[in-house]
């Protein structure tokens, strides 16, 4: 067992030569701009090596992860189980492209453990698995339209590419025609104009967009939890009532658990809220390390699928690639094997997450600095806000210091916590993390706010 420690980290010399020689052959130096220098703004931490709960950086540091890959690492690094599950099916062959029974017993764990998935197709990625369940969407309802939220991020498939990044309040226009600002450039502004954009977390508002376009929709998709924004949970019936509307108006729900998935609940937050989607897609603690993405639900949609003159089409050399469909096996195991397993799993991810919850709440009101905790259980964020919670997009862009909380969380990197600076991102507990894992966080973000301001 690791012991309490709050020190600062030594030198991160090979990690800036490592960032330097990157920079030779990658765009940024690096393979996704979260990891960059818009960041972490002395350049990246290179990371080497992880042991459960703690990694090590090439100069030998070693940090508490409280970022866990985003969220994929449920089990935490490097755990004995899928290590020896992923060594042993890399010695017989680790893929084919053919059929396979490990994609079956993937498949069928898969089943057992969401509750809405009569049928699932296995991906490569999140951003696969939502760009899938829009064209299934579509082709079942035989409509074109769907309907994305503020603030959410399911991918970065060109239609989704709307308003999910923060911008200056003034930007966002109206809550009842937000302006319409693309993440990215190279896409067509003929691509968004089967989008309706909406504010989230708002019941009249939603009624108000569905009363208009709701006929037209194939299609409304959402985070159970907003997890692009930090950690923004719904107001209390907002999902229930989300799911009576589209029932209304012939729109399927495409519930995203690509982050929430199998990390509150073992179906996810539709098990934990009660909500029964059309559609989920799944990813990140699905592969516990391993690139995975899934869509579950129905057959009588999943089947467009099958071969025909008019089906959806879904090629991939990689789907149910044979190593990580017996990873996905084994995580799926190790998290429900049974029903008393599954309770201890989970109880003591929600145990150990309201614990650094509310350590680090008490923290801030101690050294009397305006910030909040959010979220509860296996994941929430930080927010540096006079407000007594952050509700939706629109709170998020007016009301969080996300530079405060950068600079925090640049001083618990050199504390030994390991965690992104990107305040749109949040804290994970995985099971691996332990008492002793939050007592070093509490410790080291009691000794960062001294002076923060």
């Amino acid at each position: 067992m690791h012991t309490t420690r709050s020190s600062h980290t030594r030198s991160r010399t090979r990690s800036h030569q490592w960032f330097n020689r990157a920079q030779q052959s990658l765009v940024e130096g690096v393979n996704s701009p979260s990891r960059g220098t818009t960041v972490y703004t002395a350049g990246p931490i290179m990371l080497e090596r992880g042991q459960g709960s703690h990694v090590w950086d090439a100069d030998g540091n070693e940090y508490v992860d409280f970022m866990m890959s985003f969220g994929a690492l449920i089990q935490g690094h490097a755990h004995p189980t899928l290590v020896k599950t992923a060594s042993e099916a890399m010695a017989e062959g680790s893929h084919f492209a053919a059929a396979t029974s490990a994609e079956v017993e993937a498949a069928e764990r898969f089943r057992r453990m969401v509750p809405s998935a009569e049928v699932v197709r296995f991906t490569n990625t999140g951003s696969e698995a939502t760009m899938l369940a829009l064209r299934l969407a579509r082709a079942h309802t035989g409509r074109r339209k769907f309907l994305k939220f503020e603030g959410h991020y399911h991918g970065w498939y060109d239609p989704y590419l709307l308003n999910a990044h923060s911008h200056p309040p003034e930007q966002l226009g109206p809550v009842e025609n937000p302006a319409r600002i693309p993440d990215s450039d190279g896409i067509p502004p003929s691509t968004f104009d089967d989008v309706v954009l909406a504010p989230w977390n708002d019941v009249s508002a939603l009624e108000d967009v569905l009363k208009q376009h709701g006929h037209e929709l194939a299609a409304v998709i959402t985070e159970p939890i907003m997890a692009n924004m930090g950690c923004i949970l719904p107001r209390d019936g907002y999902l229930q009532r989300l799911r009576q509307l589209t029932r209304d108006c012939g729109a399927l729900l495409i519930l995203d658990e690509v982050v929430t998935g199998f990390r509150y609940a073992p179906g996810g937050c539709q098990e934990y809220y009660g909500v029964q989607p059309d559609l989920s897609t799944f990813g990140k603690a699905l592969g516990a390390g391993f690139p995975v993405g899934a869509v579950a639900g129905p057959r009588s949609i999943l089947e467009r699928m099958r071969w025909s003159e008019n089906m959806v089409l879904h090629y991939g050399t990689f789907n149910g690639h044979r190593l990580t469909m017996k990873v996905v096996a084994a995580n799926l195991d190790l998290l429900n094997m049974d029903l008393l397993s599954a309770e201890h799993r989970y109880r003591k991810l929600h145990t150990v997450g309201d614990a650094a919850i509310a350590g680090l709440r008490e923290v801030f009101r101690r050294r009397q600095l305006k910030a909040i905790v959010q979220g509860f259980g296996p994941m929430f964020q930080i927010y540096f806000t006079e407000r007594d919670a952050i509700h939706d997009y629109r709170d998020y862009c007016r009301y969080v210091d996300t530079k405060l909380y950068s600079r925090f969380v640049h001083r618990l990197l050199d504390r030994g916590i390991y965690m992104t600076p990107s305040n749109g991102l949040h804290w994970i507990i995985s099971t691996a993390h332990t008492d002793a894992d939050v007592q070093t966080l509490v410790d080291a973000a009691d000794q960062a706010c001294s002076g923060l301001s």
